[in-house]
C-alpha cells in the first residue's frame, strides 16, 4: 500500500525545501506531516504518539536552523519521525523498523542529519554540550547546537549532570524541554510538580506577556528590548514563584513556557534565541499524541500501539488458532501482589516502566509498597539496595535492554554487599549463536 503525502509535504525532501514554504502555510504543512505519520504508522507500525506531539517543533527547528551544519540532537529517539521525513527519508519512511529499512531512532550512519544515535533517553544534553564545546574550540562561532529533551527524559540524573556542566562550560547551546507530562507512563517526582508550578502560574505568565508586549512598542533597538525584557521577567519569576529558579540556579537562561503547537510563535522564539549567546533552556508545552484524539486521551496505550485502523481506532490484535497464555509480565504483576499479601516485607521498584513490567497492578493496590522512580535505572538499583539493608525484600523491575545503565550499581551496591534484591529483567531472553 503506497501512502501519498499532501502537496506541501510532497515537495519537501530537505530542510532547504521546507524553508521555501511561506510562513502563512506552515500550519497546513504541519497538518500534512502529522497526517502522513498517522497514515504510515497505522499501516506499518512503530512508535506513534511522541512524534505527533513535536510536529510543530520539528518543522520550526528545520525552518530556523541551518541543519545539518547546525547540530540537532533528539532525546528520546522516538520523537524523531517528523525529523526523518523532513530530512530526505519521506519516500523510505514505510520501511521504518523493518529489516533493511530505516532505523526506528536517529542513527549517525543513516543520515548526516542524525547527529547522535538515540535508543534510550536522557543523553541529548550531554551530547549537545560536547558538540558545542567542540564548536567553541574549533572557533565555529556560527554553528548552533540544540538538544530536544522530552517524553520523560528530563527525570534522569544524567540530564542534570549535563545541565550542571553546561552552566559553567559557557558554550552557546539551546536546550528545548518538551514538556508533555509523560514518557511511556505519566511522569513522576518533584520535577513534574516543579514544571507544573511554572506552567500554571497565571500571575507570572500574565505579567511576562504584558512586559514583552509593552517593550515591543518602545522605539529602541531589538537587542536592548530583549535584554530589558529578560531582566524584568527574571525579577518577576523571583517575586511570584519561589520554585522557578531551578534552571537559572544551574546558570541556564530560562525562557518560557510557550505553546509548543504554535508554529509561528516557535519560529519567532527560535530566531530570537539564536542571537542570544551562552547556555539557554526553552520550555515548551505540548500534547503527546497531538492531532489524533484517541492518542491524546490515552497516551500510554498509543505510545507504540502496533497496527491500527486510523478511522475507528481499532488496534489490530494478533489472531491465534488456539488460546494463548497470559503475558509473562502480567503473571509477574499478579503474582507479586499475592506474595506481598503474605509477606509485608515485599516491595516493588521500577524505573518508569510500571505498565511494561506490570508493576502498575501493585502500585494501584499497594501504593505504599510499589514505586515508579522515573527514568533512573541507577537510582532504582541502589534505592532497592538501601531498602534491602533494612530487611525489606525488594523486587526491582527493569527492562533488560535498560539494565546496562545500572550494571555498576548492581555489582557495587547489591552484589558485593550480598544484599537480597531480586532483579526482574523484563523482556530478557536467551538464544543460540
Amino acid at each position: 500500500m503506497t501512502i501519498t503525502p499532501g502537496p506541501l509535504l510532497q515537495a519537501v525532501n530537505s530542510p532547504e525545501d521546507l524553508k521555501k514554504i511561506p510562513m502563512e502555510k506552515m500550519n497546513e504543512f504541519c497538518e500534512e506531516l502529522r497526517q502522513f505519520i498517522i497514515d504510515v504508522v497505522s499501516v506499518h507500525g512503530g512508535h506513534f504518539a511522541a512524534s505527533l506531539g513535536v510536529v510543530e517543533l520539528t518543522a520550526a527547528l528545520h525552518y530556523v536552523y541551518n541543519t545539518p551544519y547546525d547540530q540537532l540532537v533528539w532525546d528520546v529517539g522516538h520523537q524523531a519521525y517528523g525529523h526523518k521525513i523532513i530530512t530526505g527519508r519521506k519516500d523510505s519512511f514505510e520501511t521504518n523498523r523493518k529489516y533493511g529499512g530505516l532505523s526506528g531512532f536517529p542513527k549517525r550512519t543513516e543520515s548526516e542529519y542524525d547527529t547522535f544515535g538515540v535508543g534510550h533517553s536522557s543523553t541529548s544534553i550531554s551530547a549537545a554540550l560536547g558538540m558545542a564545546m567542540a564548536a567553541k574550540y574549533k572557533r565555529e562561532k556560527d554553528r548552533k547546537v540544540v538538544a530536544v529533551i522530552g517524553d520523560g527524559a528530563m527525570t534522569a540524573g544524567m540530564a542534570f549532570e549535563a545541565m550542571n556542566h553546561a552552566g559553567v562550560a559557557n558554550t552557546d547551546m539551546l536546550i528545548i524541554l518538551n514538556d508533555n507530562g509523560i514518557g511511556i507512563d505519566p511522569n513522576v517526582g518533584a520535577l513534574k510538580e516543579y514544571l507544573t508550578d511554572i506552567t500554571i502560574s497565571p500571575t507570572y505568565n500574565k505579567i511576562k506577556d504584558d512586559v514583552w508586549n509593552a517593550l515591543g512598542k518602545l522605539p529602541v533597538g531589538k537587542s536592548f528590548t530583549r535584554a530589558m525584557a529578560h531582566k524584568l521577567t527574571e525579577g518577576i519569576k523571583g517575586m511570584v514563584s519561589s520554585s522557578s529558579n531551578l534552571f537559572e540556579a544551574l546558570k541556564l537562561r530560562y525562557f518560557g513556557p510557550i505553546d509548543g503547537h504554535n508554529i509561528s510563535k516557535l519560529v519567532d522564539t527560535l530566531n530570537d534565541l539564536k542571537d542570544i549567546p551562552g547556555p539557554k533552556l526553552l520550555h515548551i508545552i505540548t500534547t503527546k499524541g497531538k492531532g489524533y484524539s484517541l492518542a491524546e486521551k490515552d497516551q500510554t496505550k498509543w505510545h507504540a500501539p502496533g497496527l491500527f485502523d486510523k478511522v475507528t481506532g481499532e488496534i489490530y490484535k494478533k489472531k491465534f488458532d488456539t488460546p494463548q497464555p497470559p503475558k509473562y509480565q502480567d503473571v509477574f504483576g499478579k503474582t507479586i501482589i499475592e506474595l506481598a499479601k503474605k509477606n509485608e516485607k515485599i516491595f516493588g521498584v521500577t524505573p518508569a516502566m510500571p505498565s511494561g513490567s506490570s508493576l502498575k497492578y501493585m502500585m494501584e493496590e499497594m501504593p505504599d509498597r510499589a514505586f515508579d522512580v522515573g527514568i533512573c535505572e541507577q537510582h532504582a538499583a541502589t534505592l532497592s539496595a538501601g531498602m534491602a539493608t533494612q530487611g525489606l525484600k525488594v523486587y526491582c523491575n527493569i527492562y533488560s535492554s535498560f539494565m546496562q545503565r545500572a550494571y555498576d550499581q548492581v555489582v557495587h551496591d547489591i552484589a558485593i554487599q550480598k544484599l537480597p534484591v531480586v532483579l526482574c529483567l523484563d523482556r530478557a531472553g536467551a538464544g543460540r549463536r
